[in-house]
């Protein structure tokens, strides 16, 4: 993610009377009962009150916060979202006392603030911007979410030119403006009978797709930039590159951090990628549920193993005792979980 200072880009009004009930400072679950990634829509009906709370005690369009929180944790299922509270991106600095995450991002292990509650995030994001550099966006009206927008570029909060557009885009998608203006927004749960219905409205037989070297299992969707986006094990999504994809390119058309990215899949952000292969959209598995060990295959590697089972090629080197960059003997056995003593 690019954004200046601590905090990171895979965010005073007390006169607008709104009619939000606002959710007590309590982290939401960030996983749907069925175990899949949160949708948009989901992660905004979460967060709205807590993002128009922030607005009324710090000045900030909730629109900007949402769209900031839905880009920068991608939907609130990026790793540090789900294992740190942390929203936003947030880097540590000396003057931090709280918990730490570690992960890559400009650097090899850089450490991210670590909050017991989602909600602190959102907090700390709000005082973020309080700070000097940043004065000039609280003389805007907290209903001009476009010169927010691209003051947030102009005061070098990103560095990716078309930050502005990407928040303005997700805020007038989702019609997050309203908030703003005191208005309640609300997403009706989609069902995935819905999801299969054909243009007549009836039930359409779906193929089910069978990534290679990943799994036979579940569904394939299509979003708005037509990717493909594949499940298996009941929760890990992924795609497959197209010719002349690039980690940058996948993060835009997922409205998520290259950084983020590259770190599920155990890439750096410039890695080159081959046509067919597969990029995962979200944290790889802690162990594989359909095998307990892979025996090798010429060509394989501990990466290699680790993108087929949708496992963390971290766990595979500390359940095999090896380095990531180790030579693996055609037939020797990997284990795919902590092997039992």
């Amino acid at each position: 993610m690019d954004v200046v200072g601590s905090l990171k880009t895979a965010f005073a009004t007390g006169c607008i009377a709104l009619v939000l009930p606002l959710f007590a400072q309590s982290s939401p679950p960030v996983e749907t009962p069925g175990g899949d990634r949160l949708t948009a829509e989901g992660y905004i009906e979460l967060w709205k009150s807590v993002a128009v709370q922030k607005m009324k005690a710090h000045g900030i369009p909730a629109s900007i916060t949402l769209a900031q929180g839905l880009l920068e944790s991608g939907n609130g299922n990026s790793e540090l979202a789900r294992e740190a509270n942390n929203h936003f991106g947030i880097k540590c600095t000396p003057d931090w006392s709280g918990g730490k995450a570690y992960h890559d991002d400009d650097r090899k292990n850089d450490c991210f603030r670590k909050y017991k509650d989602a909600a602190d995030s959102y907090e700390d994001h709000s005082k973020f911007l309080q700070r000097s550099r940043y004065a000039s966006l609280f003389e805007l009206k907290t209903t001009d979410y476009k010169g927010w927008a691209h003051g947030l570029k102009k005061a070098g909060y990103a560095t990716d030119p078309a930050y502005p557009r990407k928040l303005i885009e997700l805020i007038e998608r989702y019609e997050l403006h309203k908030l703003d203006e005191g208005q309640d927004i609300s997403f009706k749960k989609r069902e995935v009978a819905d999801a299969s219905k054909g243009d007549a409205g009836t039930p359409s037989k779906k193929k089910k797709s069978k990534p290679s070297r990943v799994s036979d299992d579940e569904v394939t969707v299509t979003i708005g930039n037509g990717r493909n986006v594949e499940k298996f094990e009941g929760r890990v999504k992924f795609t497959r590159a197209k010719a002349g994809d690039s980690i940058k390119k996948i993060a835009e058309d997922m409205e998520t951090m290259p950084g983020w990215v590259a770190g599920w899949n155990d890439l750096d952000k410039d890695a080159r990628l081959e046509e067919g292969q597969v990029i995962y959209l979200s944290p790889k598995l802690s162990k594989s549920k359909r095998a307990a060990t892979h025996d090798v295959r010429a060509g394989d590697t501990l990466w290699t193993i680790s993108q087929t089972y949708g496992v963390k090629l971290s766990k595979l080197c500390t359940y095999n005792g090896m380095r990531p960059t180790d030579t693996l003997r055609t037939g020797m056995t990997v284990h795919l979980r902590k092997p039992k003593k």
